[in-house]
Protein backbone atom coordinates (compact mmCIF):
# COMPACT_ATOMS: atom_id res chain seq x y z
CA UNK A 1 0.00 0.00 0.00
CA UNK A 2 1.47 3.12 -1.19
CA UNK A 3 1.09 6.12 0.88
CA UNK A 4 1.07 9.42 -0.90
CA UNK A 5 0.99 13.02 0.13
CA UNK A 6 -2.24 14.84 -0.38
CA UNK A 7 -1.76 17.66 -2.73
CA UNK A 8 -4.07 20.57 -2.46
CA UNK A 9 -4.44 22.57 -5.59
CA UNK A 10 -5.51 26.11 -5.07
CA UNK A 11 -6.75 27.90 -8.12
CA UNK A 12 -5.68 31.51 -8.46
CA UNK A 13 -8.53 33.86 -8.94
CA UNK A 14 -8.19 37.26 -10.71
CA UNK A 15 -8.35 40.12 -8.25
CA UNK A 16 -10.46 43.14 -9.12
CA UNK A 17 -8.73 46.50 -8.95
CA UNK A 18 -9.75 48.77 -6.14
CA UNK A 19 -11.45 52.05 -6.78
CA UNK A 20 -8.67 54.07 -5.26
CA UNK A 21 -6.01 52.25 -7.25
CA UNK A 22 -7.68 52.09 -10.63
CA UNK A 23 -5.43 51.71 -13.64
CA UNK A 24 -2.51 50.78 -11.50
CA UNK A 25 -2.46 53.85 -9.29
CA UNK A 26 -1.95 53.53 -5.63
CA UNK A 27 -4.29 55.33 -3.20
CA UNK A 28 -1.53 57.81 -2.32
CA UNK A 29 -0.93 58.72 -5.95
CA UNK A 30 -4.60 59.34 -6.49
CA UNK A 31 -4.79 61.67 -3.53
CA UNK A 32 -1.83 63.67 -4.83
CA UNK A 33 -3.37 63.97 -8.25
CA UNK A 34 -6.65 65.18 -6.78
CA UNK A 35 -4.85 67.78 -4.66
CA UNK A 36 -2.92 69.07 -7.70
CA UNK A 37 -6.14 69.39 -9.66
CA UNK A 38 -7.74 71.43 -6.90
CA UNK A 39 -4.61 73.72 -6.58
CA UNK A 40 -4.42 74.54 -10.32
CA UNK A 41 -7.14 77.30 -10.30
CA UNK A 42 -5.55 78.92 -7.25
CA UNK A 43 -2.18 79.01 -9.06
CA UNK A 44 -3.81 80.62 -12.10
CA UNK A 45 -5.41 83.27 -9.88
CA UNK A 46 -2.09 83.99 -8.16
CA UNK A 47 -0.31 84.27 -11.52
CA UNK A 48 -2.97 86.64 -12.84
CA UNK A 49 -2.75 88.78 -9.70
CA UNK A 50 1.03 88.90 -10.02
CA UNK A 51 0.70 90.02 -13.65
CA UNK A 52 -1.69 92.84 -12.69
CA UNK A 53 0.69 94.01 -9.96
CA UNK A 54 3.61 93.99 -12.41
CA UNK A 55 1.58 95.97 -14.95
CA UNK A 56 0.67 98.49 -12.25
CA UNK A 57 4.30 98.90 -11.23
CA UNK A 58 5.33 99.27 -14.87
CA UNK A 59 2.69 101.97 -15.45
CA UNK A 60 3.78 103.79 -12.30
CA UNK A 61 7.42 103.68 -13.41
CA UNK A 62 6.47 105.06 -16.84
CA UNK A 63 4.49 107.90 -15.23
CA UNK A 64 7.39 108.77 -12.95
CA UNK A 65 9.79 108.68 -15.90
CA UNK A 66 7.51 111.00 -17.91
CA UNK A 67 7.17 113.40 -14.98
CA UNK A 68 10.94 113.42 -14.44
CA UNK A 69 11.50 114.15 -18.12
CA UNK A 70 8.98 117.01 -18.04
CA UNK A 71 10.72 118.47 -14.99
CA UNK A 72 14.07 118.10 -16.73
CA UNK A 73 12.77 119.95 -19.80
CA UNK A 74 11.36 122.77 -17.64
CA UNK A 75 14.55 123.07 -15.60
CA UNK A 76 16.65 123.08 -18.78
CA UNK A 77 14.49 125.83 -20.29
CA UNK A 78 14.65 127.88 -17.10
CA UNK A 79 18.42 127.48 -16.92
CA UNK A 80 18.78 128.49 -20.56
CA UNK A 81 16.66 131.59 -19.93
CA UNK A 82 18.75 132.33 -16.85
CA UNK A 83 21.96 132.15 -18.89
CA UNK A 84 20.53 134.44 -21.56
CA UNK A 85 19.24 136.89 -18.94
CA UNK A 86 22.59 136.86 -17.13
CA UNK A 87 24.41 137.46 -20.41
CA UNK A 88 22.14 140.41 -21.20
CA UNK A 89 22.58 141.84 -17.72
CA UNK A 90 26.34 141.46 -17.96
CA UNK A 91 26.34 143.17 -21.35
CA UNK A 92 24.17 145.97 -19.98
CA UNK A 93 26.51 146.37 -17.02
CA UNK A 94 29.54 146.45 -19.29
CA UNK A 95 27.99 149.05 -21.58
CA UNK A 96 26.66 151.34 -18.88
CA UNK A 97 29.14 150.83 -16.06
CA UNK A 98 30.69 154.23 -16.82
CA UNK A 99 27.38 156.10 -17.05
CA UNK A 100 27.86 157.83 -13.71
CA UNK A 101 31.33 159.01 -14.73
CA UNK A 102 29.96 160.23 -18.07
CA UNK A 103 27.33 162.31 -16.32
CA UNK A 104 30.03 163.92 -14.20
CA UNK A 105 32.08 164.77 -17.29
CA UNK A 106 29.26 166.40 -19.27
CA UNK A 107 29.33 169.66 -17.25
CA UNK A 108 33.03 169.91 -18.09
CA UNK A 109 32.12 169.67 -21.77
CA UNK A 110 29.47 172.34 -21.27
CA UNK A 111 31.97 174.72 -19.70
CA UNK A 112 34.49 174.20 -22.49
CA UNK A 113 31.82 174.90 -25.11
CA UNK A 114 30.75 178.06 -23.27
CA UNK A 115 34.37 179.18 -23.13
CA UNK A 116 34.66 178.79 -26.90
CA UNK A 117 31.43 180.72 -27.47
CA UNK A 118 32.60 183.60 -25.28
CA UNK A 119 35.92 183.68 -27.13
CA UNK A 120 34.39 183.74 -30.59
CA UNK A 121 36.56 186.70 -31.59
CA UNK A 122 39.69 186.32 -29.48
CA UNK A 123 42.57 188.73 -29.46
CA UNK A 124 46.03 187.66 -30.56
CA UNK A 125 46.96 186.76 -27.01
CA UNK A 126 43.75 184.73 -26.49
CA UNK A 127 43.93 182.83 -29.77
CA UNK A 128 46.37 180.27 -28.37
CA UNK A 129 44.15 179.69 -25.32
CA UNK A 130 41.13 179.16 -27.55
CA UNK A 131 42.96 176.63 -29.65
CA UNK A 132 43.97 174.75 -26.50
CA UNK A 133 40.38 174.67 -25.31
CA UNK A 134 39.22 173.42 -28.70
CA UNK A 135 41.78 170.61 -28.65
CA UNK A 136 40.76 169.64 -25.12
CA UNK A 137 37.08 169.61 -26.06
CA UNK A 138 37.67 167.50 -29.17
CA UNK A 139 39.72 165.00 -27.17
CA UNK A 140 37.04 164.66 -24.51
CA UNK A 141 34.33 164.19 -27.15
CA UNK A 142 36.46 161.56 -28.87
CA UNK A 143 36.80 159.64 -25.59
CA UNK A 144 33.07 159.91 -24.99
CA UNK A 145 32.35 158.50 -28.44
CA UNK A 146 34.53 155.50 -27.64
CA UNK A 147 32.11 154.74 -24.82
CA UNK A 148 29.05 155.15 -27.04
CA UNK A 149 28.19 158.71 -25.96
CA UNK A 150 26.74 161.02 -28.62
CA UNK A 151 25.17 164.46 -28.57
CA UNK A 152 21.47 164.72 -29.43
CA UNK A 153 20.73 166.69 -32.58
CA UNK A 154 18.05 169.13 -31.47
CA UNK A 155 18.19 172.41 -33.43
CA UNK A 156 15.46 172.75 -36.08
CA UNK A 157 14.13 169.30 -35.13
CA UNK A 158 10.54 168.62 -34.04
CA UNK A 159 10.16 168.67 -30.28
CA UNK A 160 10.46 165.15 -28.87
CA UNK A 161 9.66 164.81 -25.15
CA UNK A 162 11.72 161.63 -25.07
CA UNK A 163 14.96 163.55 -25.70
CA UNK A 164 14.01 167.21 -25.18
CA UNK A 165 13.11 169.20 -22.11
CA UNK A 166 11.23 172.36 -23.08
CA UNK A 167 12.35 175.29 -20.95
CA UNK A 168 10.19 177.91 -22.71
CA UNK A 169 8.18 178.66 -25.82
CA UNK A 170 8.75 181.47 -28.27
CA UNK A 171 6.20 182.62 -30.88
CA UNK A 172 7.62 182.24 -34.37
CA UNK A 173 6.14 182.59 -37.84
CA UNK A 174 9.12 181.32 -39.84
CA UNK A 175 9.12 177.75 -38.47
CA UNK A 176 6.40 175.20 -37.73
CA UNK A 177 5.02 175.05 -34.23
CA UNK A 178 6.74 172.76 -31.71
CA UNK A 179 10.11 173.07 -33.39
CA UNK A 180 13.34 173.38 -31.41
CA UNK A 181 14.65 176.85 -32.20
CA UNK A 182 17.32 177.16 -29.52
CA UNK A 183 19.41 174.83 -27.41
CA UNK A 184 20.25 175.96 -23.88
CA UNK A 185 22.09 172.78 -22.96
CA UNK A 186 23.01 169.82 -25.13
CA UNK A 187 21.55 166.40 -24.48
CA UNK A 188 23.44 163.13 -24.74
CA UNK A 189 22.71 159.45 -25.24
CA UNK A 190 24.83 156.45 -24.32
CA UNK A 191 24.29 153.37 -26.49
CA UNK A 192 20.87 154.80 -27.43
CA UNK A 193 19.97 155.25 -23.76
CA UNK A 194 19.18 158.79 -22.66
CA UNK A 195 21.85 160.12 -20.33
CA UNK A 196 20.69 163.73 -20.23
CA UNK A 197 17.85 165.43 -22.12
CA UNK A 198 18.51 168.55 -24.14
CA UNK A 199 17.18 171.77 -22.61
CA UNK A 200 15.56 173.61 -25.50
CA UNK A 201 13.35 176.52 -26.54
CA UNK A 202 10.34 175.48 -28.62
CA UNK A 203 8.52 177.54 -31.20
CA UNK A 204 4.88 178.47 -30.70
CA UNK A 205 2.41 179.89 -33.23
CA UNK A 206 1.98 183.68 -33.19
CA UNK A 207 -1.33 185.41 -32.51
CA UNK A 208 -1.86 186.17 -36.22
CA UNK A 209 -1.32 182.53 -37.12
CA UNK A 210 -3.75 181.44 -34.42
CA UNK A 211 -6.34 183.85 -35.83
CA UNK A 212 -5.78 182.48 -39.34
CA UNK A 213 -6.16 178.97 -38.02
CA UNK A 214 -9.40 179.83 -36.21
CA UNK A 215 -10.74 181.58 -39.28
CA UNK A 216 -9.99 178.58 -41.45
CA UNK A 217 -11.74 176.24 -39.04
CA UNK A 218 -14.84 178.47 -38.82
CA UNK A 219 -14.98 178.80 -42.60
Amino acid sequence: MVKGNKVTIVEETEQEPTAAGSEGESPVEGAVAETATEAAPEADIAEEAGGDALQTRLQKAEDESRNNYDRFVRVSAEFDNYKKRSAREMEEFRKFSTEKLIKELLPVVDNLERALISAEHPSAEERGIKEGVELTLREILRVLERFGVHAIESLNEPFDPTYHQAMMQEPRDDVPANTVISELQKGYTMHDRLVRPAMVVVSAPTASREQEKDAGQSG
